[in-house]
């Protein structure tokens, strides 16, 4: 009799443990290689480009608030009673070398500023009309140059932060 014998099918090999650890480290590798590309890709595109043709924008200045110690002021009065003025007020100034004029002449600003108050009348006073105007004439009175041939002082605003007619 014949035999005959059927072909035997090969079982599948697992693969080894050498392998595996082989294929992770490809796996991990790759992995590295697309986070650094995406990190490299994002980080060139948002670079800020340095061109000449393009202006870089200026940063807007930041105010320089400049406190004055109160003062209490003696008003014109048609009445013939006693009026005071109490105020306080706040420099709004562009840059540090104005503060440091400012602070330099400061017995001179609040001599002006004391001098053009006591020539005030309560009624001038009063309406916020005469508020602005006060503060209009202040500034121009604290911008004027403290020495001879300087500059004036860049004073941007006047600002009350105590205002009293008694």
């Amino acid at each position: 009799m014949a035999s005959t014998t059927a072909p035997q099918q090969a079982a599948p090999a697992s693969p080894g443990p050498l392998k595996r650890i082989i294929l992770i480290a490809v796996i991990a590798l790759i992995a590295a290689a697309a986070a650094g590309a995406g990190v490299w890709f994002f980080m060139s595109r948002h670079a800020p480009v340095a061109s000449s043709t393009e202006a870089a924008p200026a940063a807007p200045t930041v105010p320089l608030f400049f406190p004055l110690e109160s003062m209490t002021v003696n008003l014109q009065s048609d009445d013939g009673q006693q009026h005071f003025l109490r105020i306080g007020l706040t420099l709004k100034l562009g840059d540090a070398t104005t503060q440091q004029a400012l602070t330099d002449h400061m017995p001179e600003v609040r001599s002006r500023i004391l001098l053009a108050l006591s020539n005030k009348h309560p009624e001038e006073l009063a309406p916020l009309e005469g508020k602005r105007a006060l503060a209009e004439e202040l500034k121009t009175l604290i911008a004027e140059p403290t020495d001879r041939g300087a500059a004036p002082l860049r004073v941007q605003d006047v600002l009350f932060t105590e205002f009293v007619v008694q």
